[in-house]
């Protein structure tokens, strides 16, 4: 064995009390990786459409089917320091959304749906993505996606009440939509679906390069 890959690395403790919340989000999304992107659409109480992507998602479990996303209260250092964004108060308000997957093909448009840009602004309009009505839910699903889930809102839960706290959503999945090319006996073609999920800052990986292990019994 090379004497310098069997030599323990030193390791930096970093407790987060003692550094700027900035530089605590920064470490995350550093070392959670990769992580895959919920595309959210919602719409207001008047019926405004809204696109949003969140690199916080995963599912919760299968009986009822739940998955959750989370948002965060906007940053110090701004106009509207510990507000919510757009999507989380459209949630709290129709208790419905979509999450819409995020593959290569449409990754730049998910982008463009980041931008902060006023609540009346369109992002389906701003990203060049389709509006596609859903079936049990209010807001549109995004139909170049390559896979929907609408969901009914369960619970929301506040982790603080300072600019950038997160605010983790629960939804429970009433309706899945999943292109027919996709799908057999309930599984799905990881090749086919190609997500893609979020690094670090402004990079993103494909999902390309995988590896099967099997589970042991």
């Amino acid at each position: 064995m090379n004497e310098s890959s069997s030599t323990p690395k030193s390791m930096l403790s970093i407790d987060p009390a003692a550094h700027p919340q900035r530089q605590i989000y920064k470490l995350m999304t550093g070392i959670i990786v990769p992580r895959p992107i919920a595309l959210v659409s919602t719409v207001d109480a008047d019926g405004n459409a809204n696109l949003a992507p969140f690199s916080f998602f995963a599912g919760v479990g299968a009986a009822p089917p739940t998955l959750l996303f989370c948002t965060a209260l906007r940053p110090a250092g701004t106009d509207q320091a510990g507000q919510r964004k757009d999507t989380l108060r459209n949630v709290e308000q129709t208790r419905e959304f979509v999450i819409n997957i995020v593959s290569e093909s449409i990754a730049a448009q998910a982008n463009i749906s980041a931008a902060e840009v006023a609540p009346e602004v369109d992002e389906f309009k701003l990203s060049g993505l389709t509006p596609l009505a859903s079936e049990a839910v209010k807001p549109p699903r995004v139909a170049e996606s390559p896979a929907q889930m609408e969901c009914r809102l369960m619970q929301v839960i506040y982790t603080g009440n300072q600019p950038a706290s997160g605010v983790v959503v629960l939804g429970e999945v009433l309706r899945f939509h999943i292109r027919e090319d996709l799908i057999e006996d309930f599984r799905i073609d990881p090749a086919g679906l190609d997500a893609v999920g979020r690094m670090a800052g402004n990079t993103w990986v494909r999902t390309h390069d995988r590896i099967e292990l099997i589970r042991p019994k």
